[in-house]
């Protein structure tokens, strides 16, 4: 596996973060978020390390599955503590199935006290199709542009009709969201991994993006899912303008102001 260290600048912090990347991703991030980001952190004295894991980027190897790197992060983990001996703990960052990896990981090695989870995957065929229907659709139907096409026949309503329909059908099926040696539904084992963890968390959802929005739907079935998002080990922070990858300056930014702000809250 390939990994880039980004040494802090100065000693003054006790805590690394290692960013996790998901998939199809790599370690640069899209639009260099993740070299960007580690950069202004170790500016700001925070260590960090991006890697590859195996099959992907410059990392060889077969590509796997976000729910079979286990191994990759543990490796990565051992590199980090092997080149940045001060460090007394690691923050786990991922976005999208790569928060969810790291829910999977943390418990069961030390050296992990945090996480920071952008835009959770907790993806079923029935959630997507779910979050479609309650957010996408509706906000169509509130939308001027929509309705002008409307009036001036520029409207596929027979396509669209199509679409609705199957998706209402998914969303009254059950999509198992993945192959893994547990045979639960991804929501539900993820529910059990950040409620069981026992760590401080950093959650940043996106306002403009259906995986948070099917996340957040699956956290609100939950009453003990909504305990721990409400629980003081839980930093909650939304972004309502921002897409799934944070693709402007300005989120992007953001994003790095609240990772550097609490991991340095975390080590003091």
């Amino acid at each position: 596996m390939l990994g880039i260290l980004h040494r802090a600048h100065s000693a003054l912090s006790k805590i690394g973060v290692l960013i996790v990347v998901g998939g199809p991703q790599y370690r640069v991030g899209s639009h260099r978020q993740f070299v960007l980001m580690a950069r202004g952190l170790a500016t700001a004295g925070i260590p960090v390390f991006r890697f590859d894991y195996r099959g992907m980027g410059d990392s060889t190897g077969k590509v796997r599955d976000f729910e079979a790197i286990s191994d990759d992060i543990h490796a990565a983990l051992d590199a980090f503590f092997a080149k940045v001996p001060g460090i007394r703990g690691v923050v786990l960052w991922g976005l999208c199935d790569a928060a969810t990896a790291n829910a999977f990981y943390a418990k069961s090695d030390s050296r992990v006290v945090g996480q920071i989870a952008l835009n959770p995957w907790a993806r079923t065929n029935e959630g997507e199709a779910q979050a479609f229907i309650r957010h996408y659709y509706l906000q169509r139907a509130l939308s001027r542009s929509f309705w002008r096409k409307v009036v001036g026949l520029k409207f596929d309503a027979v396509g669209a009709l199509k679409d609705f329909f199957g998706k209402l059908g998914q969303s009254r099926g059950g999509g198992d969201g993945g192959a893994s040696p547990d045979s639960r539904a991804l929501p539900e084992r993820l529910r059990e991994a950040q409620i069981c963890q026992g760590q401080s968390t950093l959650l940043i959802l996106s306002g403009q993006d259906l995986t948070a929005r099917e996340y957040e739907n699956r956290v609100a079935e939950s009453p003990e899912w909504q305990d721990w998002m409400t629980s003081p080990a839980v930093t909650l922070c939304r972004l309502a303008e921002a897409d799934h990858t944070f693709s402007r300056a300005g989120w992007r930014d953001q994003v790095t102001v609240w990772t550097r702000d609490w991991v340095r809250n975390l080590s003091a």
